[in-house]
């Protein structure tokens, strides 16, 4: 993927179920996981061809989330109300 669709992670909000990430220095692409409190990190599981592997799973600290890793900007749709 192109380092056009990332960005870098400022904010802990950025970090959400599901987001698509890649560390800055590799081209792997990784899915975020759900923060575990026990282990003091999220996991993050690796993806190839859009298939997201379970059996192979990382925890990483969010200070290593910001510092080392990249987020996929996506657009979002706002709905206004009337």
């Amino acid at each position: 993927m192109k380092n056009n669709n990332f960005q870098n992670i400022f904010d802990a909000y950025q970090l959400v179920c599901g987001a698509k990430i890649k560390g800055k220095q590799q081209d792997e692409i990784f899915e975020l996981g759900e923060y575990d409190a026990n282990k003091r990190g999220y996991t993050i599981y690796p993806i190839d061809n859009g298939v997201r592997y379970e059996d192979f799973a990382m925890v990483v600290a969010e200070k290593e989330l910001k510092n080392n890793f990249v987020i996929e900007v996506v657009k979002q749709n706002t709905a206004i109300a009337a």
